[in-house]
């Protein structure tokens, strides 16, 4: 079934404008280069379970290209631009989809205890650049592995989101699924169960959200930061 997932699954629901504003959407990264990897199954298998509840999802995949780490320019904040003042890869290109999401999942294969690199440097300057987009949308991560490592990376994905003011969703477990060949991680059964329990977790959370309007969310004091050297 999920070799042919693909093609039989509905990532993205085309919509008129006039409806879009009472549709959800998440969108899924998929931090591996692999396009039908075990991340991708992961990612899947909650997609799939978010469109049974009328969730729109799109599945962006980082891609086997180069993309840029952070170099502290500061141009995106210094000049407002509200985006990556580099535009050579993806990092904006995901950027301008922020804008109409409801949710972020973030998935990632484990390479040496930690999240692919890329997938990184994405996050880093795409929530420098871009962050007011996401602030007070529920997010999570998924990390998948052959065999171990996958906590700690789980741990690295999560860090960004509780400095975005983003709820985190959380699952039956940590949200780990593991596989090594192509398509391998369907085989682990409480992995995918758990891919589900977390995409009916988000879907619980975000029709609470959207139930209760824009008024709802919290306020936020005004940012004081302190720096330890005087």
């Amino acid at each position: 079934m999920l070799q042919n997932s693909w093609k039989t699954l509905t990532f993205v629901t085309q919509l008129n404008m006039t409806n879009r504003k009472n549709k959800m959407k998440v969108l899924l990264i998929n931090g591996s280069p692999r396009r039908k990897g075990n991340t991708f199954t992961a990612l899947c298998e909650v997609a799939k379970t978010l469109e049974k509840h009328g969730i729109d999802t799109e599945i962006v995949g980082v891609g086997v290209k180069p993309v840029r780490g952070c170099i502290a320019c500061n141009q995106c904040k210094t000049k407002d631009l509200g985006r990556c003042v580099f535009d050579d890869d993806i990092c904006n290109q995901i950027g301008e989809k922020l804008d109409g999401i409801d949710g972020l999942i973030v998935g990632s294969p484990v390479y040496y205890g930690q999240p692919n690199g890329s997938v990184l440097s994405l996050i880093q300057r795409l929530f420098y650049s871009a962050g007011a987009k996401v602030q007070n949308k529920p997010a999570a991560s998924i990390a998948v592995c052959r065999r171990g490592g996958a906590t700690a990376a789980f741990e690295t994905l999560n860090l960004p989101f509780q400095m975005m003011n983003m709820p985190l969703v959380t699952s039956q477990y940590w949200n780990i699924a593991y596989g090594r060949a192509e398509g391998e991680a369907a085989l682990d059964k409480e992995g995918m169960q758990t891919m589900r329990t977390l995409a009916n977790n988000m879907a619980w959370l975000l029709k609470k959200i959207h139930a209760a309007g824009e008024s709802s969310m919290p306020e936020r004091e005004p940012w004081d930061p302190m720096h330890f050297i005087r």
